[in-house]
């Protein structure tokens, strides 16, 4: 089998590149060693937030994947249940509240709509959070998706384009010859390739390592809980200042679950409870004291939820970088092999700007220019 691009992982990051991909008009192949979203990009909750990204090149890459998330929605196959709705960050100490202020000041200067609310105003915009908090951020910017809709959506539009989806094929082993990759190899067969594209998430350092690549991602867990359909009670996604720190600052963070508040309600009813940021290798079970650490930091900031069944549980692995930032760059050495991974819980507001990125180094041979800096091009 013959292609001009193999691109492995079937997730949120590798559908999104195959899209792009051949909307480039370049031939390429998907192959996932399970089902599409059956990792990562089907066991997370659905934020496109813009309030959590770093100032700079992560902001700005967030900025314009929401941008593009709102054309995928009308280009896609099937519906995405892309919805602006807002989002919000909760303050819980009074002591938070310049750090805070300091927080919108970089953002509205990086060209984010983001305001700081006392407590009574936070409050007339979500009537289901306590009263007993210091004040939030909100933004109208930020807005949700169905992460799983998404991703199919993505390899379908893929497939009518003409790229081949592969599933349930393990890759096994990447050929390189005179520093340059020239196919892989999978548990059916060889697939002899131009470009090769490591998009396997928190699964990435497994594929480097088949090219002697040593890849700084960890896995990280994180538990989600869904309670059962009930009427609309947010209205916007909604996370906690912990949420942030736990994320970027795990050190800082007392609890080793590093439990950060994060809301959203789905089109179906259901309400998505999350989460923990748990290093615990690629143990990808349920716990009680996960669900019980979730559930008590929830009812600070959300005292309605005890009034709610819970249904089910889940959790996924999210690859985790030292710095936060996702790495996609084309490895030194090994022309045709690029690394697209690393975005940890970023990969559903991150996946339309890095197929973007991807394909146009494939198509051009060159990074964007205003991208260079994220991914080492010259």
């Amino acid at each position: 089998m013959k292609t001009q691009a193999v691109v492995i992982g079937g997730g949120v990051i590798g559908a999104s590149i195959a899209y792009h991909l051949t909307k480039r008009n370049i031939d390429t192949i998907l192959v996932e060693k399970e089902n599409i979203a059956s990792g990562s990009s089907g066991a997370c909750d659905g934020f496109v937030f813009m309030q959590s990204k770093k100032p700079g090149i992560h902001l700005k890459m967030a900025l314009e994947s929401a941008r593009m998330m709102g054309q995928l929605s009308k280009e896609l196959p099937g519906n995405i249940e892309y919805e602006k709705k807002g989002g919000m960050i909760i303050i819980k100490d009074e002591d938070d509240m310049p750090q805070m202020q300091r927080l919108v000041n970089e953002q509205r200067k990086a060209g984010i709509e983001v305001h700081l609310l006392d407590a009574h105003d936070a409050y007339n915009i979500q009537p289901c959070i306590s009263k007993d908090i210091a004040g939030a951020t909100y933004s109208p910017l930020d807005a949700q998706i169905n992460p799983m809709s998404l991703c199919h959506a993505l390899a379908d539009g893929a497939m009518l384009n003409g790229a081949k989806v592969i599933t349930n094929t393990e890759v096994t082993g990447i050929d390189i010859s005179s520093k340059r990759v020239r196919g892989v190899n999978t548990a059916h067969g060889f697939i002899k390739s131009d470009f090769v594209v490591n998009a396997a998430g928190a699964w990435a350092p497994t594929i480097g390592k088949m090219v002697g690549l040593d890849i700084p991602i960890k896995p990280r867990r994180g538990q989600v809980i869904v309670t059962e359909p009930v009427p609309d009670i947010l209205k916007s996604v909604i996370i906690c200042s912990r949420y942030i720190t736990s994320k970027y600052n795990p050190r800082q963070v007392q609890n080793p679950l590093g439990v950060g508040l994060a809301l959203e309600q789905t089109n179906s009813g259901g309400i998505l409870i999350g989460s923990t940021r748990e290093f615990v290798g690629y143990d990808r079970k349920v716990t009680h004291q996960g669900m019980q650490a979730i559930l008590s930091h929830a009812l600070t900031f959300m005292p309605a939820i005890r009034e709610l069944n819970m249904i089910r549980a889940f959790a996924g692995l999210r690859p985790y970088t030292p710095d936060g930032m996702p790495i996609i760059e084309e490895v030194k050495g090994i022309e045709g092999f690029i690394i697209a991974a690393g975005h940890e819980g970023d990969g559903i507001t991150l996946s339309p700007i890095t197929g973007f990125l991807v394909a146009e180094f494939i198509a051009t041979g060159k990074w964007p220019e205003n991208y260079r800096r994220l991914t080492g091009g010259s």
